[in-house]
């Protein structure tokens, strides 16, 4: 099924190694999926009581995360629509 909407509808290749991570439309349960070499790996999360920072737009459908705003997004931090803040050394 997701690796079906992978390459079917996001035109991905999905044996490249890359995460793709799709989030129900409650908002409360993520699922991720992505191969190792050997097959398909999923990975699934609910949360209890609360709810994933995930985008609105249903025009949206694609976007990419750095390792570290996975993180925070899968801890509960609302992460897309912000940009890494990025300071240069005054030296």
């Amino acid at each position: 099924g997701l690796v079906a909407i992978v390459e079917g509808e996001l035109e991905r290749d999905a044996y490249t190694g890359a995460l793709f991570l799709f989030c129900n439309k409650a908002k409360d349960k993520l699922k991720l999926v992505y191969w190792d070499k050997t097959g398909f790996a999923l990975w699934y999360k609910r949360l209890e009581k609360q709810k994933f920072k995930w985008p609105n737009k249903a025009s949206l459908q694609e976007f990419e995360l750095s390792p570290e705003q996975l993180d925070w997004l899968l801890s509960g931090y609302d992460v897309l629509g912000h940009e890494e803040l990025r300071y240069k050394s005054m030296i």
